[in-house]
């Protein structure tokens, strides 16, 4: 039995199939991402993009889509979708009579007495889409006609036509191979078919929509290139399998290759196994070097706040990886030199380090072991932020940290409108500050027990823990509240109700008072815990805006004004346990189950990066988001730990 459950009758309803995606990602980078009935409502929709090196490294668009014709007893049947304006042409989605989504995605049309399903997977270890047609029923033999549309552009951008394009298609076995332009990778059209033929035919496609870009304000019309169409005869009860690559195929192999990868494609017969696969699919190994992509189809892979903020559920919670949280974590520290120990615009990233090997010490790590390899990393962190190492953050003679630059948002917090921050948070900044205190106390005690004797880092710094403490309270303590500021500038202390308190009594060292705790938990319980995760502001608020939709103005508005992020969940879920105990596991479930609730939408089977602050609370941002995924894979951690001990 099929995990995600889908509304049969509602696929041909355009609002209702757009609105739901597919992701299909490779190990190298690569994906196939586009809606459930393959029209693409997004610049970044398409059946093949990839990592390209030579370019830096960023992801290209190479297929945008293939549109399929069936011609029966002479009358054609057009199966592909596109809007040109307002206008949709062909209309293929109401030929769709079924979608499924595991254990790969796969429609079915149905044309009079023809059913053909068609059926999706990316090629974990290269950059390869396979799409396999099935004539399921038909009366006779139909032709078949794929018509590709080539797009050879960075994922972020828009094409139009352009005479430095080539319009060359290379014969190889099976199929042709193109490349638009010549920076870039061959593209290998290939079917397992060998009566396939092409009939080169090659114009621009003209004016293409994505409907998407365009209710948000942006650019939202390209010219995409159709070098000609490829057609077969198939035979009821026949398949064929096409693919697109960068690398030449065997085309006699493929449909071997496409039902290996179909069987060996994870088994879903729960939530926790949805969260595996996705915790799976979001580590990416680009060169045999793993990291973790932030978010698909479009966030950046390897970022650094992202990657510490994930690693936990991911490596450890998900794949129960030890061996994967320490490559991973290896791989970012030597990429992320500058921002780790020179400079950064989220000042408080670098400090996450401390609690991100915390969650791998409770898990089980050797304590000894894990100082001796990361020890001095963590120490130099903390002296990169000494007066006059950093110039966006510098400790003060109070010990706090101090972080400001001219209109510039140095925290996660960091949209921006007309090039002014939204949330610029000059000054003390209250998460900073609590990283920078549980940094400082672990370097201390892990120095201590498995440093050198007599440690300069001890001596300098274990003195420093007494007063950042007693400066933290008196700087972001505010009794008539009962909680913390959010940050603290020349103007005094800013009350936003905002998330960054939690991660103050969320750090294993915490600043707080621990008594203090509750009343904490209490203002972020009453103000800011929703079903589908935690606010960035209260909607008492008057900055709150608690719907993420309308023009990039608008969106950047709410991002952290109001709307809820699910990654946050793993520290409140984690807090509420450590003070309420056993207790919380129902609440803790609850505000989990929603999300499960959410798969058959947004990005189909995967976690969002965030949903509106208010009721009913729809999806947004990223479809595949790993902070989300990582969050729900630590709450399951919590709740199976905390259910064991109420027993």
């Amino acid at each position: 039995m099929a995990f995600l459950k889908f509304n049969k009758s509602e696929l041909v309803n355009r609002s209702y199939s757009l609105r739901r995606e597919i992701i299909c990602a490779g190990k190298s980078g690569s994906y196939a991402n586009t809606s459930i009935v393959f029209c693409n409502t997004r610049r970044y929709h398409g059946l093949l993009a990839v990592t390209l090196d030579r370019f830096g490294g960023d992801k290209y668009l190479l297929l945008s889509s293939l549109d399929e014709s069936l011609t029966v007893d002479g009358k054609q049947f057009n199966l592909g979708i596109h809007c040109y304006g307002d206008i949709y042409e062909p209309r293929g989605h109401k030929y769709v009579v079924d979608f499924e989504a595991d254990p790969i995605p796969a429609v079915t049309y149905k044309v009079g007495a023809v059913v053909l399903r068609k059926s999706l997977i990316v090629n974990p270890s290269g950059d390869q889409t396979l799409i396999r047609y099935e004539l399921l029923q038909a009366p006779s033999a139909v032709t078949v006609q794929l018509k590709p549309f080539l797009a050879f552009r960075n994922i972020h951008a828009l094409t139009e036509a352009n005479s430095e394009a080539s319009f060359a298609a290379v014969e190889v076995e099976g199929g042709r191979k193109f490349r638009m332009y010549e920076p870039f990778p061959d593209l290998y059209l290939q079917f397992s078919d060998p009566k396939t033929e092409f009939e080169y035919n090659p114009h621009w496609n003209y004016g293409i929509t994505y409907s998407d870009e365009y209710r948000r304000g942006f650019d939202c019309r390209e010219d995409l290139f159709v070098p000609g169409t490829f057609q077969t005869q198939m035979k009821p009860g026949s398949s064929i399998v096409f693919s697109a690559s960068t690398e030449p195929t065997n085309p006699t192999a493929l449909k071997r290759l496409f039902t290996r990868l179909e069987k060996e494609a994870p088994q879903i017969t729960g939530q926790h196994d949805q969260l595996v696969r996705w915790a799976d699919t979001l580590i990416s190994t680009h060169h045999e070097r793993k990291r973790i992509n932030a978010g698909l189809s479009w966030l950046l892979t390897g970022l650094l706040r992202e990657t510490l903020l994930a690693l936990p559920g991911i490596a450890l919670y998900g794949k129960n990886s030890p061996s994967e949280f320490e490559e991973i974590l290896d791989n970012l520290i030597a990429d992320e030199q500058e921002r780790l120990f020179r400079r950064t615009t989220q000042v408080e990233a670098p400090l996450y380090l401390a609690s991100v090997l915390q969650s791998y010490l409770e898990y089980g790590a050797d304590s000894a072991r894990i100082w001796k390899k990361y020890g001095d990393t963590v120490k130099g962190v903390i002296e990169s932020y000494l007066p006059g190492r950093r110039r966006e953050v510098s400790m003060q003679p109070n010990g706090l940290l101090w972080a400001q630059m001219e209109n510039v948002a140095l925290s996660w917090m960091n949209a921006y409108v007309y090039g002014q921050p939204v949330t610029e948070r000059p000054g003390y900044q209250v998460e900073t500050n609590a990283f920078w205190y549980n940094s400082i106390c672990f370097a201390v005690e892990m120095e201590k027990k498995h440093g050198r004797k007599n440690s300069p880092f001890t001596k300098e710094w274990e003195p420093l823990c007494s007063t950042i403490r007693n400066s933290f309270m008196e700087t972001f303590w505010n009794p008539g509240r009962g909680c913390l500021a959010d940050y603290v500038d020349g103007f005094g202390q800013n009350m936003d109700i905002r998330p960054n308190q939690l991660l103050a009594i969320w750090v294993r060292n915490s600043p707080v008072d621990e008594e203090l705790f509750p009343s904490v938990l209490r203002v972020i319980d009453n103000e800011l815990v929703t079903a589908r995760g935690i606010r960035s502001l209260s909607p008492r608020d008057i900055k709150y805006k608690g719907v993420y939709e309308g023009s990039q103005v608008d969106r950047d508005l709410a991002y952290h004004q109001g709307c809820a992020f699910p990654f946050l969940l793993e520290q409140y879920i984690d807090v509420a346990f450590r003070i309420k105990g056993a207790s919380f596991v129902k609440k803790a479930e609850w505000l989990c189950e929603g999300f499960y609730d959410d798969l058959s939408k947004h990005g189909v089977g995967a976690f969002a990066e965030l949903y509106d602050g208010d009721p009913p609370q729809e999806p947004h941002g990223a479809i595949a988001s790993a902070g989300s995924t990582a969050a729900l894979l630590a709450a399951d951690h919590f709740i199976s730990k905390y259910k064991e001990a109420g027993k």
